[in-house]
Order: structure tokens, then C-alpha cells, then sequence
């Protein structure tokens, strides 16, 4: 009886564990093959890639023609490629049956996180191709997540950051009454799942209430052919409440917590991906008052020792020095990171780290308008001496003198 060749039941691809790895890991898994009959092979190749792309259209008149430009650029940072079954020029015959081939890549020290967005993104597969005489190739894909550990155990990211504005407010061409905002923030590193906790104060001189909140702002930001194209949305909220005039309220620690959203992206030539913590206060009739300090999204939670016990004892000074009495007994514990975002690296083909919603406060709208008038004041001075010690009089003196 003649062989029936070329009857393949299926071909696809495996990975060792999950789909989810680092930098500088070994990506292990196996190519399954199935044939129902003797199947005549050429060659079997798998090859892994990866690499960050951005594309986008901008459009433009010139004279009564419209004129569109394209931009594009791409970076790669993965090329690996491995012969499972090497083409000599002869042909292989497999067997019926079910036939394994593994096979395994050392990826590089370092990777860039793997991202989706609207004019961008930041990709890893693995494809595997069968050959054969006479017929089309046969190709299976798998799609695998990158994670870049960012540790904000560091001293640049443990550092408070603060900031102040002010702008008088105006009607009609009348001065209205000065409003002050003064923010911040412990640190500058968090992890998803986190809570930041806000300290502000808002003091208004006008004649009308002002409400304040605050948002965390995501901004994605692609780069090609010496252009940028950003976009924003707002991953997370915190609405205030309204402050009469001639009132002054306090932010003792508002909570904003941040939501399961990718790291920063701060070393990729094709984009970028930054958050912002963004305190605002709305005046009536007047452009809004902003005040931005800068954030880190990191993977890697503060440490429950060393690292935390100097966030602690700078937080301390902290709340010292803005006269906001004493911290909580018992800070609470971050989460690590796979717990916030596991969901989403279980799914696959897929970024762990699902794009954040549009939200009806856009930075194009009145929210986020452009300040024309402001002073800076600068934050308060962090010392480890007292700026204010006990007079000569008041010092204890030594009993044996």
C-alpha cells in the first residue's frame, strides 16, 4: 500500500512556562507536530523577534490640495533563530504519530516592556515554520509578554517631590482675589495597586469657591523622523470638595489609589510612556490652576526593609515639616506586581497591560488648559538638623557639672 504523504493533523508551538518573561531569561518550549500519515519534511525552523514600532498620518493643506505625511520608525531588540530540522537538500521523513522538537533562546540582559497603544507598540512572538516539498509552508505563532523590572528602591525615585502655584483670579477684567496651591507627594516611585497619599493646601483669597482634585495622568508619547506625536488619558481620579472664599483646606494624606496600568517606558528611542500626578483647582471664570509633579511606575515594590525604613524616615520629616502630625501605625504593605496585573499576562496575544480608558477629563479640555499666570513658590526645605533649636536656657543640663 502507497504512503499518503503530506497528511499533517497539526502544528503549533508551546512555551515552557506561561508567556510572561524578563530580560536576560532563557525562553524555553517545543514545537508539537502531528501526522496522520509518513510526512515528508525539508526543513524546521523557530525564530523569535521583538521590537518597538510607531506609525502615524498627519495631514496638512497646500493651497486647495491636502497633503499627507507618513511617519514611521522601528527599533528591534530581539532576533534569535534556531534549525530544529537543518535543510541538507535531501528530505526527512517523519513517522505517523505525534513528534516533539524542543528548542530554547537565551533573550537579552536587557528588553523594553512589551506595550500596546493607538500610534505604537512594543512586540515579542515566536514563529515556528515547517518545510516541505511541494507544498506551502506550514507557520505557527506565539505571542509572548515582556516585563522590564523597574525598581524604585533607588534614591531618585524615593525622594518627595513638591511643588506650589498661584494665580489671581479675574472677571471681567477685575481682579477677583489670589488662589495658592501647594502639593505633595512622598516619593516619586509607586506600583500599581498602591496608594498615593496626597498632601495639599488651597488657600482662596477670591471672592467665588474653587473645587480642587486630582488626577494621575498617562502619556504616551511616539517618536519618528525627528516628530512626536503624544497621547493622554487618565488612568485615576480624586475629586476635593469646594473651598468657600476666604477659606483655606488641607489635603492630609487623600488617597489616590493607582489602578492595574503598565510601567514606564523611559528607555525606548521609538516611545515613551510617562505619568504625571496632576493637582488642579477650578476657578470660576478663570483658567484653571495646575500644579504637575512627575511619577514612576515601576514592577518592583518598595522593600519591606532598607529601602522602606528611609522612605519612612523621610516621610516622617515630611509630614513634620507640613505640620501634619505623625504617621499611620502601621504603614501598609505594597503589592508585588504580578499579583496587580497577573490577569492580564495569563491572556494570550495579548499586552498584560490593557490601554487606559478615555476619560471625560481630557487634557484638551478646559481641565487641563494651558496657565498663563503663575509665580512659583518654592517647597518647604528638607534638613536633618533642626532649623529651630531650644535656646541656651532651655537645654538640659548635665547633672555631674
Amino acid at each position: 500500500m502507497p504512503m499518503r504523504l503530506g497528511c499533517l493533523s497539526s502544528f503549533r508551538l508551546e512555551l515552557a512556562r506561561g508567556g510572561s518573561y524578563r530580560g536576560g531569561e532563557r525562553l524555553c518550549g517545543r514545537v508539537l507536530l502531528e501526522a496522520a500519515a509518513p510526512l515528508r519534511v525539508r526543513a524546521l525552523e523557530v525564530v523569535a523577534r521583538g521590537g518597538a514600532a510607531a506609525q502615524w498620518l498627519e495631514g496638512r493643506s497646500v493651497g486647495v490640495n491636502a497633503v499627507s505625511s507618513h511617519f514611521a520608525a522601528a527599533e528591534t531588540y530581539l532576533r534569535r533563530r534556531r534549525l530544529l530540522l537543518r535543510d541538507t537538500g535531501e528530505t526527512t521523513t517523519l513517522s505517523a504519530g505525534r513528534h516533539e522538537f524542543p528548542f530554547s533562546f537565551q533573550l537579552p540582559p536587557t528588553l523594553v516592556t512589551s506595550f500596546e497603544g493607538k500610534h505604537g507598540s512594543v512586540r515579542y512572538c515566536i514563529k515556528a515554520t515547517l518545510h516541505r516539498p511541494w507544498v506551502p509552508a506550514r507557520r505557527a505563532r506565539k505571542v509572548f509578554t515582556v516585563i522590564e523590572p523597574v525598581d524604585i528602591n533607588t534614591p531618585a525615585l524615593l525622594a518627595p517631590q513638591a511643588g506650589a502655584r498661584e494665580k489671581v483670579a479675574r472677571s471681567w477684567y477685575s481682579n477677583r482675589g489670589l488662589v495658592s496651591l501647594s502639593a505633595k507627594i512622598d516619593r516619586k516611585g509607586y506600583t500599581p495597586g498602591e496608594v498615593i497619599p496626597v498632601f495639599a493646601e488651597i488657600d482662596n483669597s477670591s471672592t467665588r469657591p474653587v473645587l480642587p482634585r486630582a488626577v494621575v495622568v498617562q502619556t504616551q508619547t511616539f517618536m519618528a523622523r525627528g516628530a512626536r506625536k503624544q497621547k493622554h488619558a487618565v488612568v485615576a481620579s480624586l475629586l476635593g470638595e469646594p473651598v468657600g472664599p476666604g477659606r483655606r483646606a488641607l489635603w492630609q494624606g487623600r488617597a489616590l489609589r493607582i489602578p492595574p496600568v503598565g510601567p514606564s517606558i523611559l528607555h525606548c528611542r521609538v516611545l515613551h510612556v510617562d505619568y504625571t500626578l496632576k493637582v488642579c483647582v477650578d476657578i470660576p471664570g478663570t483658567s484653571k490652576l495646575l500644579l504637575e509633579l512627575p511619577l514612576v511606575i515601576g514592577t518592583v515594590p518598595l522593600h519591606p526593609f532598607g529601602s522602606r525604613s528611609s522612605s519612612v524616615g523621610s516621610h516622617t520629616g515630611f509630614l513634620l515639616d507640613w505640620g501634619l502630625g505623625a504617621l499611620p501605625e502601621q504603614p501598609e504593605a505594597p503589592p508585588e506586581y504580578s499579583e496587580v496585573v497577573a490577569d492580564g499576562v495569563a491572556a494570550v496575544g495579548q499586552s498584560p497591560f490593557p490601554p487606559p480608558q478615555e476619560s471625560n477629563m481630557s487634557l484638551e479640555g478646559p481641565f487641563f488648559t494651558y496657565i498663563q499666570e503663575f509665580r512659583y513658590r518654592p517647597p518647604p526645605l528638607y534638613s536633618e538638623e533642626d532649623p529651630n533649636p531650644p535656646s541656651e536656657a532651655m537645654r538640659p543640663r548635665c547633672m555631674t557639672c
